[in-house]
């Protein structure tokens, strides 16, 4: 207990140390939750489990926007050759993510599949190396937009002429992403594991207007930290970290959540945390886990400058897991690398 205290300790004066900067940029605030999206190599990274499938929904901002910003997400991913690599694994995996913005109905859709190499170090320890290849599509609805020279003194005006035409309403392009984990398990009741992660690897164009005036989309960096520590039978803590940086705009989330096993077998566990988003918001969950399936709920409350207009309402996201065992009982699959109850 003691020692676990101090690996903690060390841990939170690790993510304090870690730049702090804010810009708003999609995302989940369960970043936890949507760990394809965070890293390719979290593809079959699954420490207590062979597979998983996840869906998460977010909705931001419906108390100040009559149309909300709302993002959805379906991913899964699973273990294989686990019979055929003797310290290692594959891990396989996609997801699709669908955000919808604005007036103008600006709609992004990404599909993307994964795949991921997981080593083994040891008895203790694990690297992992992933990418994922994937088709990416934006469009938007140039009917429900008004530009600067529509304003007609009082109103903007969308019958007005304009002089801004977007020569596209959608437009496609490849997209690659590629990532790095470690994990170190030093004991059944540490578990702590970083990784980082490079978007737009190809630096695709993404525009709507001429071709020529194309700008690339600027390489998105991700990095992440997480940390599970058994503090006994009945309790689980579990403190993380996410950073994001693209271009000039920047994102940070730090927090903990902590787990409490309500059966005493592990069949039904609460969970509770609160997170951090750097510069906006306190992020409050709560989760309900019965056998292989968790729901965690979230709510962004801001605490920016925004909050003089929403009210501190920022936005609600809402996650479903279900993950489990490819056989109850299989003699020869690795044991679990997490500490479990």
């Amino acid at each position: 207990m003691k020692g676990n205290l101090k690996i903690i300790l060390f841990f939170f004066s690790s993510i304090i140390g870690i730049r702090q900067s804010f810009a708003q940029d999609l995302h989940f605030s369960q970043f936890f939750n949507n760990p394809l999206l965070t890293n390719p190599a979290n593809t079959g990274f699954i420490p207590d489990a062979d597979y998983r499938l996840g869906a998460s929904y977010r909705n931001q901002y419906s108390s100040i926007m009559a149309t909300p910003y709302k993002t959805m997400s379906i991913y899964g991913d699973a273990q294989v050759f686990r019979d055929r690599i003797e310290t290692g694994w594959m891990g396989l995996g996609g997801v699709i993510l669908r955000d919808v913005a604005g007036t103008g109905s600006l709609t992004s859709t990404q599909i993307y599949a994964s795949v991921a190499y997981h080593q083994m170090l040891g008895l203790s320890s694990l690297l992992t190396a992933g990418f994922n290849v994937g088709w990416a599509n934006k469009r938007i609805d140039q009917s429900k937009l008004t530009f600067p020279d529509q304003f007609d003194g009082r109103f903007f005006d969308a019958t007005l002429p304009t002089s801004v035409q977007l020569v596209n309403n959608s437009v496609s392009y490849f997209d690659m992403q590629a990532g790095l984990n470690y994990a170190y398990f030093p004991t059944e009741d540490v578990y702590i594991n970083a990784g980082y992660s490079i978007q737009h690897v190809n630096k695709p164009k993404e525009t709507f207007f001429d071709e020529t005036d194309a700008s690339r989309l600027d390489i998105r960096h991700i990095g992440f930290i997480n940390g599970i520590f058994k503090m006994n039978d009945k309790v689980i803590i579990n403190p993380a970290a996410y950073y994001t940086l693209m271009a000039k705009a920047s994102e940070m989330v730090i927090g903990m959540n902590a787990a409490y096993n309500l059966s005493g077998d592990g069949s039904k566990i609460i969970t509770g945390g609160l997170f951090y988003r750097y510069g906006d918001a306190i992020i409050p969950m709560v989760a309900l886990q019965i056998n292989n399936i968790r729901f965690t709920f979230s709510y962004d409350v801001t605490t920016s400058s925004l909050k003089n207009f929403n009210h501190s309402l920022g936005a609600d996201e809402f996650n479903l897991l279900d993950k489990g065992m490819y056989n109850t009982f299989n003699g020869d699959r690795k044991q679990t690398l997490c500490p479990v109850f």
